[in-house]
């Protein structure tokens, strides 16, 4: 996977991830679920995982506690195997600040889930070096 990692950031996926860093979570999915599905290496599914961590927090503004908790557990399947960096973007940075922010969600428990705020930015470069 790591040979793939040296391709520049797909540009829906730059869109999904602008949008994600602005706090709009469900565009970040669709704009993530283009370069997903357009995506024919195998970083279509780091781009998956991305998307389905977008909708961690999309179900976290909505106080939908379900929802954040079932989708965090489908994101580790395609985020945990990548290298810190891949396309480059912080994978590494993105996987610890969504251990953090779902440990604050079961923290605060589906009754408190409005006083969630630990959204995280994904952090990225926009053009990979050669």
């Amino acid at each position: 996977m790591t040979n793939y990692c040296n391709a520049p950031l797909n540009a829906q996926a730059r869109l999904g991830i602008e949008r994600f860093n602005r706090g709009e979570y469900w565009l970040a999915h669709a704009g993530l679920e283009d370069a997903w599905r357009d995506e024919d290496t195998p970083v279509g599914t780091l781009y998956k995982g991305i998307l389905q961590v977008a909708v961690v927090f999309y179900h976290a503004s909505q106080q939908n506690y379900q929802g954040a908790i079932k989708m965090y557990g489908r994101s580790q399947k395609w985020l945990k195997n990548w290298p810190a960096i891949c396309c480059g973007i912080d994978v590494a940075h993105l996987r610890a600040d969504l251990d953090i922010a779902i440990a604050k969600i079961k923290e605060l428990g589906e009754e408190n889930l409005a006083d969630f705020d630990n959204y995280p930015k994904i952090i990225y470069e926009e053009e990979v070096p050669e």
